[in-house]
């Protein structure tokens, strides 16, 4: 069964990064993920055309200039976003559904920064154990997937400029964070002063997945586009071992399921992402073939 709207077509974008990472591998997360079936379960499942435009090309860190170190490869890092970028923008032209396949969640910078070009500042839903809230200045490792979503509301500072972009490419007060249970000290700081809705895993502990969710996703449209940002490291990593970053205390795969499933019924979603699957720490490809379930219950499997 489906709840998709008829006729969606997905622009599949392969963004295979991993210098944003502090632990390498996700720049095999894009193979993975269409190795466990990505089209054909969305074809089979949903009825859903998929066009994959392919993998922007990613330098390799052993080849490549780290810089600053509070920033590590953050030149690279925005030179391939932006290429993301023209890609997200260019199929939103042509009626598509951009569907980002990273990498490390630096990639997420050039989705939004893509949007945001074709429609100006938006809204997103970020599904992630960690905020990505961090600036240099406050990053405690330097590594820039722990930043991105402070640059993609303008709160980056000068580092993340870049020729041609529009920052914020979120627009305030339309930021929601979804299964957050590993925070910075200074992500802290920077939420107290955000109009954003923070949902930690004790928080849908206590009020049950359905009901964050909705919130959630309540809060972060109304702008001139709704972003989904899915880290695959949201799921306990007895269920998603092939993460970036694991965390313990994660989704269970029924409640992942369940959170995707009310992003489909709400109809909202314009763009998705789904990062930091890590085929070095996998086992069997369980988690890239989790990250296909989830997401066509995000475009709208269900079981009856």
């Amino acid at each position: 069964m489906t709840v998709q709207p008829t006729g969606r077509e997905i622009a599949l974008i392969g963004a295979p990064l991993d210098l944003g990472a502090g632990r390498r591998g996700v720049d095999m997360g894009p193979s993975a993920i269409r190795y466990a079936g990505l089209e054909q379960h969305l074809r089979e499942a949903l009825g859903i055309r998929t066009v994959d435009l392919g993998n922007v090309i990613a330098p390799v860190a052993e080849s490549t200039e780290a810089g600053d170190e509070r920033a590590r490869f953050l030149r690279q890092i925005l030179s391939l976003c932006d290429e993301v970028a023209e890609l997200v923008a260019g199929a939103r032209r042509n009626g598509q559904t951009p569907l980002v396949l990273g990498g490390d969640h630096s990639i997420a910078l050039g989705t939004l920064v893509g949007m945001a070009a074709a429609h100006g500042p938006g809204g997103v839903l970020w599904i992630d154990a960690h905020g990505d809230l961090n600036t240099p200045e406050s990053s405690p490792s330097g590594n820039v997937h722990g930043m991105v979503l402070a640059a993609a509301l303008g709160l980056g500072g000068r580092a993340f400029d870049h020729e041609g972009w529009t920052l914020p490419a979120v627009e305030a007060g339309r930021l929601s964070l979804f299964g957050v249970r590993s925070l910075d000290q200074g992500e802290r700081e920077l939420l107290k002063k955000l109009d954003a809705k923070v949902y930690t895993m004790a928080d849908i502990d206590r009020i049950g997945v359905e009901h964050c969710m909705r919130d959630a996703i309540a809060h972060a449209s109304g702008a001139a586009f709704l972003h989904v940002s899915l880290d695959l490291d949201v799921v306990d990593p007895e269920t998603a071992p092939g993460v970036g970053t694991p965390v313990r205390g994660g989704l269970s795969y029924r409640e992942a399921h369940l959170a995707m499933e009310v992003i489909a019924e709400s109809a909202k979603a314009d763009s998705f992402d789904v990062v930091e699957v890590n085929p070095v720490l996998d086992r069997e490809n369980a988690t890239g073939k989790l990250a296909v379930e989830l997401i066509a219950s995000a475009l709208g499997a269900r079981i009856l």
